[in-house]
């Protein structure tokens, strides 16, 4: 049958349309389709700042906290050396403890560095290398060795400062009597009467102090409980509040990473010297949490006996003593109790079993043993939250965890990376080498970590700040940018740190509000 050229030319207009018709609908749903896939990904994507120098004080982010502490430079932790005015050289525990105490060096090091505990102002105990205490044979009189496992009377003193030199100190012993360097060869303890300050006065020594420790136990000890109970609760009630729930919300970040000390299970009265209230805090971040769509990591931060040496693991002289039985065992207390009492709520996210473990210091084996136990414990009590593995800093195999995780569900590896503290690696590189870092060494470590069926992996900390003196705003910003754009392929997500910091560039509030991150 034939057709009219206006009807072929109406029928081809009509066919071209739906054509078209379909065309720009099937572009339409795939562009939503597709849209919808990214707002899937991005929605599992968990962009996180953590709520550092809160429940778990670190006092380089606020050293203010300090202020008030008498003698806050001998606080626990705190390493020293003495040397003698009148022999001109340093004390030192021979054989780095377990002999006796001499003053024969003439260059510091570890043997002649001790660890302060601090007993109250002006009193402390001395740890040498070894772990053992300095101590004066039968109080006073006689020999200064080094051989006590535990401290007591003999191993206490007082260390008595120069007014007009607060260097230049004395040690007086339980009897009265104060140490003297007669000779090279032994350090007594014999001094009678009051020594003066002279150079010729044996009883005189020259105190360098070497390094210091500003954590949640030098605060507590180094206030005392009524004071320190009184501070902390202070800081806590407001160093973090709903308000910055409130602008991480309107800043995209949809997860809070918060450092918890293994205290907070024995609140509101943890052992000495810790003081309770951590855990009303926390409580209250799961509500502000819940009332603005974030949701929260607990992060076991200090646990005791320190799993890696550094104030923000609750340590109190530095040694790394995380690994005796009963240490591990507080541990996985620690997260059942936080299993039990977050498990069901709906702002949680996850339990990170562990922040930093260091290697060397701490055994791998013992530390995917205390993982599996401890993603036992968290199962006991939720079935979904992730359980959160942190790799172990210095050096590591960064896939070292992974085996461990077949055939567990829900779990992720933490990596912290930082263009800091290796002087090896960063001290003298440009602007444009850390920039080239992130966007070569560490996209290619976190593509090689991100797998089928491996654990997820979250950058659990990171910062926009490195060892580039006098950069401008432009370069912290690309350098920021570089890092969101790296870390932001995380199949976990990122986690910044920390979100209030009196250094800049470590403060999120602050390089969000100066436009340094571009979220």
């Amino acid at each position: 049958m034939g057709i009219s050229m206006d009807r072929w030319v109406q029928r081809c207009s009509a066919v071209v349309f739906l054509v078209l018709a379909f065309t720009a609908c099937s572009d339409a749903t795939g562009r939503r389709a597709l849209q919808g896939r990214r707002l899937a990904n991005s929605t599992q994507k968990h962009l996180a700042v953590n709520l550092g120098g809160w429940l778990n004080i670190e006092g380089w982010i606020k050293p203010s906290l300090f202020d008030g502490i008498v003698d806050n430079d001998l606080l626990d932790g705190t390493r020293i050396q003495l040397k003698s005015v009148k022999l001109g050289t340093y004390v030192v525990a021979e054989n780095g403890g377990g002999d006796v105490v001499a003053v024969n060096r003439t260059d510091p090091s570890a043997w002649e560095t001790f660890r302060i505990w601090r007993v109250k102002a002006g009193t402390y105990q001395l740890r040498v290398n070894n772990k053992q205490f300095v101590g004066a044979a039968n109080g006073g009189g006689g020999i200064v060795n080094a051989v006590a496992a535990t401290p007591d009377a003999w191993e206490t003193f007082e260390i008595i400062r120069n007014p007009a030199n607060s260097s230049l100190v004395h040690i007086k012993v339980s009897n009265g009597m104060y140490m003297q360097a007669l000779s090279k060869d032994q350090m007594t303890a014999d001094f009678e009467g009051e020594p003066g300050w002279n150079d010729d006065n044996a009883a005189t020594f020259d105190m360098s102090i070497v390094g210091r420790m500003q954590g949640e136990f030098q605060i507590s000890n180094g206030y005392e409980p009524e004071k320190a109970a009184q501070v902390l609760s202070e800081h806590r009630s407001t160093y973090i509040t709903e308000d910055d729930f409130v602008f991480l919300s309107n800043h995209s970040i949809n997860t809070v990473r918060i450092p918890v000390g293994w205290w907070i299970a024995s609140d509101p009265n943890p052992p000495a010297p810790f003081v309770g209230g951590s855990l009303e805090a926390l409580d209250k971040a799961f509500t502000w949490a819940l009332k603005h769509s974030i949701k929260v990591i607990v992060d076991l931060h200090a646990a005791p006996g320190s799993q890696n040496g550094d104030e923000h693991s609750g340590s109190r002289d530095g040694f790394i003593e995380w690994t005796d039985s009963k240490n591990i065992e507080t541990s996985l207390s620690a997260i059942d109790f936080l299993a039990a009492r977050y498990g069901a709520h709906d702002a949680l996210l996850g339990i990170e079993l562990l922040n930093e473990p260091r290697s060397p210091g701490i055994d791998l084996n013992n530390l995917t043993s205390y993982y599996s136990q401890g993603y036992n414990t968290v199962r006991k009590h939720s079935p979904t939250a992730y359980v959160i593995m942190c790799n172990r800093i210095g050096p590591a195999d960064p896939k070292e965890l992974f085996s461990m995780n077949n055939g567990l569900t829900n779990t992720v590896v933490d990596v912290h990376y930082y263009n800091l503290f290796d002087d090896t690696t960063f001290k003298n590189m440009t602007v444009e080498q850390n920039i080239d870092y992130i966007r070569n060494q560490r996209a290619t470590t976190l593509q090689s970590l991100v797998t089928s069926n491996g654990p997820l992996i979250l950058v659990g900390e990171w910062v926009a700040e490195w060892m580039v003196e006098n950069g401008s705003k432009s370069d912290y910003q690309r350098f920021a940018d570089a890092q969101l754009e790296v870390y932001g392929e995380a199949s976990f997500g990122w986690a910044y740190w920390t979100l209030r910091n009196v250094n800049e560039h470590w403060s999120f509030e602050w390089m969000v509000n100066n436009q340094y991150i571009r979220l």
